[in-house]
């Protein structure tokens, strides 16, 4: 039983990660419409800054404290997140506001692409880390209920606790302000939002800036989990079928996804992999949200869209 729920623990873990990475993917696709490519490579770009900035505060600044530098870093970082976000819609969504969303699409197909090798050349290309100052020795805990206990590892539950965190900030943002209520409104119907004088670009900044803020968050802790590398874009990716799961338009429905994914493919990898083979927790995800998507292509959570003829 003890091993069990060790198991179950960590495929929970593990879904916190993804779901912190498709926050941002439902966050853009609810003020755009669209399915946001970049973010992925907008996790890998706020990841290099937050682990190079680390990096150079000691030596540029004089401190030593390792939580001071992560601070500056960090507030570095989401500052240039910002600027990113400022980029990525005068350049690139203002020009084609009101355009069909597979043309935003290929926008942000092209963002990524941009980020990616941008990133790199700006940040380097090796492999960084991000130390949070947590010890990477197991937290072992119910030792007086299971022989031996459960290990936990420690960044798993700091990202835990962040998710929740930051889960209850976005609930709030879109239920109780007013430009949380402009971004449903733009998600529904962007010429209609103009015409009741909704800013159309401002809303594509504030928003974008919000899901550079989840990636910043994202990529930090998976930097410290796994090292800051190529890699993390592509993992990213892992976030796609939490949101088909989940629904494109529920924050909610981002979190409980993750949870559903990561410990349905820990507990398919560790019972099913022996008998069908290895390999099946790097599709298990994707085969998930395939049956999903014939069932209820919403998702759990997502509206259900009705045309009338």
């Amino acid at each position: 039983m003890g091993f069990f729920l060790e198991v179950v623990l960590g495929g929970l873990m593990a879904g916190v990660l993804y779901s912190l990475v498709a926050l941002g993917l439902v966050l853009i696709y609810k003020a755009s419409g669209v399915f946001n490519f970049a973010q992925g490579a907008m996790v890998l770009f706020a990841a290099l800054a937050m682990a190079r900035l680390a990096e150079w505060m000691p030596a540029l600044l004089g401190i030593d404290s390792l939580l001071l530098a992560n601070l500056i870093a960090f507030a570095l970082a989401t500052v240039i997140m910002y600027g990113v976000a400022m980029v990525i819609e005068r350049l690139v969504l203002r020009p084609m506001v009101n355009q069909e969303g597979v043309t935003l699409l290929m926008a942000t197909l092209g963002v990524t692409y941009f980020l990616d090798g941008f990133g790199q050349s700006l940040w380097g290309s090796d492999i960084y880390q991000i130390d949070l100052g947590l010890s990477k020795d197991p937290l072992m805990v119910l030792e007086s209920v299971f022989e031996g206990g459960v290990m936990l590892n420690r960044d798993d539950i700091a990202a835990a606790v962040i998710a929740v965190l930051l889960v209850a900030v976005l609930a709030l943002f879109f239920q109780k302000t007013a430009t949380g209520r402009a971004l449903r409104a733009v998600a529904d119907d962007h010429q209609a939002a103009q015409s009741i004088g909704i800013p159309l670009n401002r809303i594509w900044v504030i928003v974008w800036a919000v899901a550079g803020f989840t990636a910043l968050v994202a990529g930090m802790v998976w930097g410290s989990k796994l090292g800051v590398q190529f890699s993390l874009a592509i993992l990213a990716l892992k976030a796609l079928p939490v949101v088909i799961l989940g629904g494109f338009t529920s924050v909610p429905g981002a979190i409980i996804g993750g949870l559903i994914i990561g410990l349905g493919e820990k507990l398919a990898e560790v019972y099913l992999g022996p008998v069908i083979g290895g390999g099946l927790e790097n599709w298990f995800a994707y085969g998930l949200a395939l049956l999903v998507l014939l069932v209820r292509p919403q998702g759990l959570f997502g509206e259900r869209i009705i045309n009338r003829v």
